[in-house]
């Protein structure tokens, strides 16, 4: 997915409890919901970020040695501006751009 077309705002906002439960009918389920999504994010965005700053990894025997790299740090840049991770996923939510099921288990307990 790409997370830089993402609508999520970049700073943080006070939102509406009842907004966020009415799907699940539970505050918690929901919490658990997008934090797990978020992690997702996370772990995909940080791979990204990775791939690319490895273009520019220069393996030196020298540890004095400290290169500035232009590309590196705007692309480091670029990366801190995006939303963050629970955001991004905070927003699927309420767009309805996440896929869940509930256990079947739990369900039949409650």
């Amino acid at each position: 997915m790409d997370y830089k077309k993402s609508k999520a705002s970049v700073t943080t906002i006070t939102r509406d409890l009842n907004q966020l439960d009415s799907e699940t009918e539970n505050i918690y389920q929901t919490v658990m919901i997008i934090s797990r999504r978020a992690n997702q994010i996370s772990v995909e965005l940080k791979q990204e970020l990775n791939r690319k700053l490895e273009e520019f990894a220069y393996y030196t025997d020298n540890l004095e040695e400290v290169f500035e790299n232009r590309e590196q740090i705007e692309i480091s840049k670029y990366y801190e501006r995006l939303p963050k991770p629970t955001l991004i996923a905070t927003q699927e939510f309420l767009d309805d751009g996440i896929y869940y099921r509930l256990n079947e288990a739990e369900t039949e307990g409650q």
